[in-house]
Parts: structure tokens; sequence; C-alpha cells
């Protein structure tokens, strides 16, 4: 493997979704200018609009287009201009 490929300052993160107030930990290199304290340790805090707690894909209130339904509704109304 390379040498100095890699970012060195690998550090844990609480990342905060601010539409439902989820936080989550994980490691990242990305710099905050705020702080959170958790059990009684201090992380970067990072916001963020959205996560998989409150996406719709993830959470399953995925609005699904009914393609099907409108052609047909489509081709009941004008589908039989020909006759």
């Amino acid at each position: 493997m390379k040498q100095g490929l890699h970012p060195e300052s690998y550090r844990p993160v609480v990342f905060r979704d601010m539409s439902n107030d989820d936080t989550f930990i994980t490691r990242s290199t990305i710099q905050a200018k705020e702080t959170i304290e958790i059990d009684g340790v201090t992380y970067p805090l990072i916001k963020v609009e959205i996560s998989s707690t409150s996406h719709p894909f993830y959470t399953g209130k995925q609005k699904l287009v009914d393609t099907a339904g409108r052609v047909d509704k489509f081709m009941s109304r004008y589908g039989n201009r020909k006759k």
C-alpha cells in the first residue's frame, strides 16, 4: 500500500440528524466547529439535514408512483378515439 495516501486524522465524530435529533458516532476526518458531550466524552459535532433514520427510502414512507394505473386511466379516457 502507498504511504501517505490516506489521512491520519481519523477520529470518532458525532453526526446529528436535525430533522429527528437522532445521533450516531462514527469515525471521520471531517472538520467540525461544534462539540457535544456524550457519556462524559467530548466529540466533534456535525449536523446533517437527513440521514438513514429520516430518509423516506429507509423509513418505508416512500411514495410509489403508479405508472401502470396512470396509463390505464389514460387509455380508458382517450385510447378509443380512433373508432
